[in-house]
């Protein structure tokens, strides 16, 4: 388990109230929802009417998963001093699996969906009391194409439904996407808002106002963004795609990410943020209800005109006097890119300075240079680098010339921060005309880490290759140092030939692992292993390449 000192900060400042920040144009007080929030990610909020605030709490001991659960709902009710009461767990609307309230359908339905293992739903449940009583699974198409978590919300009036998360084809990393009731259980498949919402990296936490027609959302795809903001667009004629240019909500923004914000009344709202929390999310609000200041002047998105070429005069040149734009491209992740606009000006010329063409100039390599990014929050980290020429750690000067690495053998290079797990890169991987972008993750509560170098031979439980030895002698050293980490090790392969052997050889794999782990000095009761065989695939079995996806190992920390 992780170091819970700072969670015992953080369980502190919530329970006394003591944190508070103010937004400099605003002034106002902000303020965690007191007993609401915990230690770990609450998440999500959406108000029912009735003083009530549902919430989703991940990883909590009173989970019906236990710590090992990704989220169940819970609740907190307000007083009539305005005071939020102690959260309380809601075990009738959770499962062990990943559950999240959408919002009523009406006043007495409440529309829930959970993750089981990689088999997602919706859920209807009826209010009796003070209780929920289980209706019905919904008929929704296509929901099982969401890869990882989900979030949305459910329009008042119960007829749109908006969520967000990652899908094969989507325009970024996390993209917006609607649904419409077309019956009592039935849905339409879901759409796509378009490029005027979904960006290149990530939106979130959608939230669609039907009497303003505005979309209140989570996003770090807008130019200058540092973690996630909320952004605000005006939908604009009949179509789902036709929207404003997102405005930033400044009233609520942060250093923190902020997300999923849910409307008390007009003048009250509650939503999440990280500014107090080491990236996790609490439950935020103003400590004195204030008028919120909402953009009111929306615009719409300029399609640019293609640029009418003009026949340059025979007697001399024209001169260029347009910039043009150029996009430069760094990866973040296999499906996310962070998009920087350069300006280039071209050099004016005219007859008397032109020349006659010749052989194109030799490119001159660019050094490559590195940024290391917080893979939640999508923050900037300090780093350092170790290169490795196969096993050994070598030192390497700048500057950082692909050609010069392979004359010198180097094939990658790890990058470190403090609190996070290493990663090696290969040297094959650099970009070699921007910044190499290195996702990192948190040694925390609920982070799992993918070993990608770590491989086996065929069929069999012993390790093989150097990179493999070299990736685990580097997350042994992490460890070694990092004592208070406590880590799962969760073997899983492809569903081909016999369930059994397949759970069994998953497990010896995991062991196998431990075993090199423990032999480099990390303690044995730190290091836990399960075996899930082909049960918890992360791509189709259809193909090859998805088995080989599927046939991995990864570290879950506890």
């Amino acid at each position: 388990m992780t170091n819970s000192n700072s969670h015992i900060l953080k369980a502190s400042g919530v329970m006394l109230l003591a944190f508070c920040f103010f937004i400099s144009a605003e002034a106002q007080e902000l303020r965690s929802l007191s007993g609401a929030n915990s230690p770990n990610d609450d998440t999500n909020p959406v108000w029912i009417g009735n003083n009530t605030l549902l919430f989703t709490r991940a990883f909590h001991p009173s989970n019906l998963g236990g710590t090992a659960d990704p989220g169940d709902i819970w609740e907190t009710r307000k007083d009539d001093a305005g005071e939020w009461g102690i959260a309380t767990h809601r075990p009738d609307l959770s499962t062990a699996g990943y559950d999240l309230a959408l919002g009523l359908e009406d006043v007495l339905t409440l529309l829930v969906l959970r993750k089981e293992g990689n088999t997602a739903s919706l859920h209807q449940f009826s209010k009796f009391g003070q209780d929920w009583n289980y209706l019905r699974k919904v008929n929704f198409p296509d929901l099982d194409y969401f890869e990882g978590f989900v979030t949305g919300r459910v329009a008042e009036g119960g007829k749109l439904l908006f969520l967000a998360g990652k899908r094969s084809g989507g325009l970024g990393h996390e993209d917006i996407y609607l649904s419409e009731k077309v019956g009592v259980i039935e849905w339409s498949s879901l759409q796509s808002l378009g490029p005027a919402i979904n960006g290149f990296a990530q939106e979130s936490g959608p939230y669609f106002d039907p009497k303003s027609n505005q979309l209140y959302f989570s996003s770090n795809s807008y130019p200058g963004a540092n973690g996630k903001d909320i952004l605000i667009a005006k939908k604009l004629g009949e179509s789902w795609q036709s929207w404003s240019l997102p405005e930033k909500w400044e009233q609520i923004s942060s250093n923190g990410s902020e997300a999923s914000i849910t409307f008390l009344d007009q003048d009250e709202i509650v939503w999440t943020s990280t500014q107090n929390s080491d990236g996790f999310a609490d439950l935020m609000t103003f400590s004195t209800p204030v008028p919120l200041v909402v953009p009111t002047e929306f615009v719409a998105p300029v399609v640019a005109e293609k640029p009418v070429e003009k026949a340059a005069s025979p007697a001399r040149s024209s001169r260029v006097s347009v910039e043009n734009r150029q996009i430069t491209v760094i990866p973040v992740s296999d499906s996310t890119n962070i998009y920087f606009d350069t300006v280039i000006t071209p050099i004016p010329m005219d007859s008397s300075s032109a020349v006659e063409p010749s052989e194109p100039p030799k490119a001159i390599e660019v050094p490559v240079t590195f940024l290391a990014i917080d893979g939640k929050n999508k923050l900037e980290l300090p780093y350092t680098l170790t290169w490795q020429v196969g096993v050994e750690s070598v030192d390497y000067q700048e500057p950082y010339l692909v050609s010069e690495m392979k004359e010198k053998g180097v094939s990658s290079v790890k990058i470190s921060s403090p609190g996070y797990f290493p990663k090696q890169v290969s040297v094959d991987s650099f970009d070699l005309k921007g910044k190499s972008v290195v996702l990192l993750t948190k040694a925390e509560a609920g982070s799992t880490v993918l070993l990608e170098d770590v491989n086996f031979k065929r069929g069999t439980a012993e390790l093989e290759g150097e990179s493999t030895e070299a990736s685990l002698a580097d997350l042994a050293r992490f460890l070694v140092e990092n004592p208070s980490v406590t880590i799962r090790i969760n073997g899983h392969t492809d569903n081909a030939g016999d369930p059994g052997l397949n759970k069994q050889l998953s497990l010896e794999r995991a062991g196998s692992v431990r075993d090199f782990l423990v032999s480099k000095g990390v303690s044995f009761e730190s290091l836990r292993i399960s075996g899930w065989g082909g049960t918890r695939p992360i791509a189709s079995n259809a193909t090859e390449a998805g088995r080989a996806k599927n046939r991995r190992v990864e570290l879950a920390v506890e």
